[in-house]
């Protein structure tokens, strides 16, 4: 497994001033940003980098350099290296300017890097005339080609990537397979930082294990956008229960928490305690409404909601069982579903499209509920696929893509809907696990669904 860890430089003086940055490198990093760098590179203290890639750009090589000198007060680090693979989208007509003033000068345009960024059009003025210029689909192919370079080169090792908001989102959404159509539905906080693993190269399988942590910087969950006008969803998986720490598949059999699990739920719920919640939703089942349950204690008058359709998947007869035990039963059927999981048909069971349309159209209704409620922050608490057929859904990826999120037990997910339901959501951040004392990695047992 190669893992990469992303990171996105720290604040800069063009964030402050709002303005659009760019391949310019006139924005340096600002005191805030240091500061971020600073505690960035004390969070990632314990892994050990073979390699550590960074922006040519200013503000991304001083965030690497101020990493790396906390990574070498435990143990010899790497030293940052530069790639132009890794500079910022190319934005030439609008670098430099206030945001305000490109979304008036520019109105159209602006919209449609707002609403179709993968449309996005720039005629850019050359010694000869005039070149046409896709900056959102031309990043995308500098992650693919950053990729194809990197991986083939770091197999097997643990490297760094400190880049920025724009070429981050291309890396995460070219690993994945996520359209450029995408660009917006993943943020990237200021030295938020994201782990990757992949099996191979690209095109292999990959899993996003976390994205967009921001809690060594100090913030519970990432802070909201200007504007936001829609309702933010923190989507949880229930703790651990005795059969997840077996490796026992569950499925809708009604096993409850463990100790392990209610202590998850319990630190998830002192996570969560500062985050005014207006809303619970909670699957049915026994493990997901206790580690709801849990979690409201801090939030006492609050009323939890139990849905059917966020229920996990029917294993059918393959439930209660061991992988082992399947494996006879069933030779070859645990490799396709590890494989090609949206062609599986558990026996006496369901398939992932059962469960795409019952939890995706149990999501849209509570989004649309809290809409028209004009509630702003909702918990809701599900199971492992229930959970990665919502994130699919969300990112605007096929039910085969279900093994490319994991979900550990007690982890917290951010979706924000800053337009309403007519404008696509938004991942802020996906499966935050610090609370349960693993830092920057997912310690908890994956277990078996």
């Amino acid at each position: 497994m190669t893992r990469v860890i992303i990171v996105r430089h720290g604040q800069s003086t063009y964030n402050i001033e709002k303005r659009i940055q760019g391949r310019t490198d006139a924005s340096t990093i600002s005191e805030k940003g240091r500061n971020q760098a600073c505690l960035a590179g004390k969070a990632l203290t314990n892994i050990q980098f073979n390699a550590i890639y960074s922006s040519p750009l200013r503000r991304a090589k001083e965030t690497a350099d101020i990493i790396q000198s906390e990574l070498t007060n435990n143990f010899g680090s790497a030293v940052p290296q530069t790639s132009d693979k890794l500079l910022e989208i190319d934005l030439p007509l609008w670098e430099k300017m206030f945001s305000a003033d490109v979304k008036q000068k520019f109105a159209e345009d602006y919209r449609t890097w707002k609403e179709r960024p993968h449309e996005l059009r720039m005629l850019v003025p050359e010694t000869e005339g005039t070149k046409e210029h896709f900056p959102v689909l031309a990043l995308y192919e500098q992650a693919r080609e950053f990729w194809q370079e990197i991986l083939s080169q770091n197999q097997g090792q643990t490297i760094l990537i400190v880049g920025h908001n724009g070429i981050n989102r291309a890396l995460i959404s070219t690993a994945l397979s996520i359209s450029a159509s995408r660009y917006h539905c993943i943020q990237q906080s200021n030295c938020g930082i994201s782990v990757l693993n992949f099996s191979g190269g690209l095109g292999e399988p990959v899993q996003l294990e976390s994205m967009n942590q921001t809690q060594h910087l100090g913030e519970i969950l990432p802070s909201l956008r200007p504007n936001h006008q829609g309702v933010r969803l923190l989507l949880v998986r229930h703790g651990e229960t005795e059969w997840n720490r077996q490796g026992r598949f569950q499925g809708q059999i009604d096993i409850p928490l463990n100790n392990n699990g209610r202590f998850q739920a319990q630190k998830a719920g002192e996570f969560l305690q500062q985050v005014a919640i207006d809303f619970a939703v909670s699957s049915s089942m026994l493990r997901p409404k206790e580690t709801a349950e849990i979690i409201l204690q801090h939030h006492k008058s609050i009323k939890l909601d139990l849905v059917d359709g966020l229920r996990e998947i029917s294993h059918g007869l393959w439930e209660g069982k061991f992988e082992k035990e399947i494996e006879q039963e069933y030779p070859g059927e645990l490799q396709r579903w590890r494989t090609i999981p949206a062609f599986v048909q558990m026996p006496e069971g369901e398939n992932l499209q059962q469960v795409c349309d019952r939890s995706i159209s149990a999501w849209q209704s509570i989004v649309e509920t809290a809409i028209l409620n004009q509630l702003q922050t909702g918990l809701v608490v599900a199971h492992d696929a229930t959970n990665k057929t919502l994130l699919c859904h969300i990112l605007g990826l096929p039910s085969e893509n279900f093994w490319n999120f994991r979900q550990g037990n007690g982890a917290i997910s951010v979706i924000d809907y800053p337009s309403g339901l007519n404008g696509l959501p938004v991942m802020q951040a996906m499966n935050i696990t610090t609370h349960l004392g693993g830092g920057v990695l997912d310690k908890t047992a994956a277990g078996a669904l």
